[in-house]
C-alpha cells in the first residue's frame, strides 16, 4: 500500500499522529458534505424514498466491512453511549451477576454498565494489567480469561484499548464467555477501520463504532452491529422511522407496535441524516478499498523502525503480538523530562496524544516514515 497522504486536507506543516483522537478528513468525504448541505436548500427534490435508501446503503457498507452476513443486523447510532446503551438495556442482568470491564476503558463503554449494575444489584468487576511492563499484553489478555466465570453475565471492551493500544484476543474472550453463557459487547471505535474486525469469526453480541476516528467519518453518526440475541429488544428511543411500515408516509397515524427487521429498532431518530450518512457512506466505502489488513501492514512498516529505536532508548512499547500498529504507547523512562518533551512536540506541531501513563501515538496511509523520524528527533 502506498501513502494515501494527497486524499485528505491535511496540512503540510503538521505532522499529524494522533488519528486516535480525530481523523483528518479525506477530501472526498467533504466534497459529499458540502454537496448534502446545499441540498436540503430544495427541499421539494428531497423524496420520501430518500429517507431510506440512503441509510439502508450504509448498513450494507458496514457490514461488509465486518464481514457481517446480514446487514439488517447492523445499526447508524449518533455515539458510541448510545449504541453500548442500546445493548447493556437489552441484556438480562440479576443480583450478583458479574459485568466485566477493562481496567481504564472509555467512559462511553463504563457508565451504562455502572448503572445496569446498580439497578441489578450486579457487580462491576475490573480486569487491570500487571503493574509491570514485561509481558503486560499477554499477562493481562490472562488475566481476562481467568475472570470469565459461572457468574459473568456480559463482558463489555474494546479490541485495543483507547489509551496504548494494547490488543486484546477477541477470539479466545469469545470462546470464554460462550462456556459460561455470557454475552460480550465490544467498542470498536479505536480499531474497526484501520484493524481488522470479522464479525463472523469473533461473532460477538454487539460492536459499537464511534465514525470519526478509524472509519474516518464526520462527527455525530456512528455504526453498532447486534446480533440476532436482540432482535426482539427495546430502544432505548422510539421514533418513527424504526417502526414497521414507516416507509409509508400516508399511514403514519396509523401507530405500529411492530419494529423493523432485526438491528433497525436501534437505529438513532433521523438515521437518514441527509449530511452525515452519505459522507459516512464515501468514508466506508474507501476503508473497503484499502482493506484495514493493509492499513495494519502499512502502519507497521513506516513505523518499526522509529518502534526499534524508542526501545533502545529505554522506551516501553507492547509486544508487537499484543498491541495495534496503527495505535501504540510509549512508557517513558523516568529520566526523561515530560514537560520539555510535549514542548518540543508542540514547538515542531507533532501532534499526538498523552493518555494515562503513556504518549500514545496513532498513524493511518496518510503518514510516512519520516513523520517518525521527526517524532524519535524530539527525544534528543
Amino acid at each position: 500500500m502506498q501513502n494515501q497522504k494527497h486524499l485528505f486536507d491535511l496540512s503540510e506543516n503538521i505532522t499529524y499522529l494522533n488519528g486516535a483522537y480525530m481523523s483528518p478528513q479525506l477530501q472526498s468525504v467533504t466534497k459529499i458534505g458540502i454537496e448534502s448541505v446545499t441540498r436540503k436548500g430544495k427541499p421539494n427534490e428531497i423524496l420520501p424514498e430518500d429517507f431510506f435508501n440512503q441509510k439502508e446503503v450504509l448498513k450494507q457498507r458496514f457490514a461488509t466491512l465486518i464481514e457481517a452476513s446480514d446487514y439488517q443486523n447492523t445499526a447508524i447510532i449518533p455515539s458510541v453511549s448510545y449504541g453500548i446503551a442500546n445493548a447493556a438495556n437489552n441484556i438480562t442482568i440479576t443480583k450478583g451477576d458479574e459485568i466485566l470491564l477493562v481496567d481504564e476503558q472509555f467512559p462511553s463503554n463504563v457508565y451504562i454498565w455502572q448503572e445496569v449494575a446498580k439497578k441489578n444489584d450486579a457487580i462491576i468487576k475490573v480486569i487491570k494489567p500487571p503493574v509491570e511492563l514485561p509481558n503486560r499484553g499477554k499477562l493481562w489478555n490472562e488475566n481476562i480469561l481467568n475472570a470469565i466465570t459461572k457468574k459473568t453475565a456480559v463482558v463489555a471492551m474494546p479490541q485495543v484499548h483507547w489509551a496504548d493500544g494494547t490488543l486484546f484476543n477477541l477470539k479466545a474472550i469469545r470462546e470464554k464467555t460462550k462456556e459460561v453463557q455470557a454475552m460480550l459487547v465490544i467498542d470498536g471505535t479505536q480499531s474497526v477501520g484501520a484493524f481488522p474486525f470479522s464479525i463472523t469469526e469473533i461473532e460477538p453480541d454487539a460492536l459499537i463504532c464511534g465514525g470519526y476516528k478509524w472509519l474516518l467519518g464526520p462527527y455525530s453518526i456512528g455504526m453498532a452491529y447486534y446480533s440476532d440475541a436482540f432482535n426482539n429488544g427495546t430502544p432505548i428511543e422510539h421514533n418513527w422511522m424504526n417502526r414497521y411500515n414507516s416507509e409509508d408516509f400516508s399511514g403514519l397515524t396509523t401507530y405500529e407496535d411492530r419494529y423493523q427487521e432485526k438491528a433497525a429498532r436501534y437505529s438513532v431518530g433521523e438515521s437518514s441524516n441527509f449530511v452525515l450518512t452519505p459522507m459516512m457512506i464515501r468514508a466506508i466505502e474507501q476503508l473497503i478499498t484499502w482493506q484495514p489488513e493493509n492499513i495494519q501492514k502499512y502502519c507497521s512498516t513506516i513505523s518499526q523502525n522509529a518502534i526499534k529505536k524508542l526501545r533502545e532508548l529505554d522506551c516501553f512499547i507492547e509486544d508487537d503480538n499484543y498491541r495495534a500498529h496503527h495505535l501504540f504507547g510509549i512508557y517513558l523512562p523516568e529520566h526523561l523530562n515530560l514537560e520539555k518533551l510535549k514542548t518540543k512536540l508542540k514547538d515542531e506541531q507533532i501532534f499526538v496524544s498523552f493518555r494515562g501513563n503513556a504518549m500514545r501515538v496513532s498513524c493511518n496511509v496518510y503518514n510516512t516514515s519520516i513523520d517518525f523520524e521527526k517524532l524519535i528527533a524530539q527525544f534528543s
